[in-house]
């Protein structure tokens, strides 16, 4: 493995562990999150730091950068029963 390859690879565990510390301590809405106002803000520079770092990498490889999905986000492709193939428009509006 290249060194370019093994650092996106740490990059990748620091912001996957970073998430996971995050989720693990966010307080239940309306009460006080553990962690002092300097520490939220190294931790977002840390993700910021990580972010950047994965974007140069990304850049100098040629590579699109990896997006995040999301479960409302519309599907790029669209599906197709079976039964749909090789009808055509036509067909459909004559009953057949």
């Amino acid at each position: 493995m290249d060194e370019t390859n093994k650092e996106r690879e740490i990059l990748q565990v620091m912001r996957k562990v970073l998430g996971s510390v995050i989720r693990d301590i966010t307080p239940a809405p309306g009460t006080r999150h553990p962690l002092s106002d300097k520490t939220i803000e190294d931790v977002r520079m840390c993700l910021g730091l990580i972010a950047a770092r994965e974007r140069e990498l990304a850049a100098s490889a040629g590579a699109a950068m990896e997006r995040p999905v999301y479960a409302d986000d519309m599907q790029a492709a669209k599906v197709i029963p079976m039964s749909k193939i090789g009808k055509n428009k036509k067909a459909e509006d004559n009953g057949e």
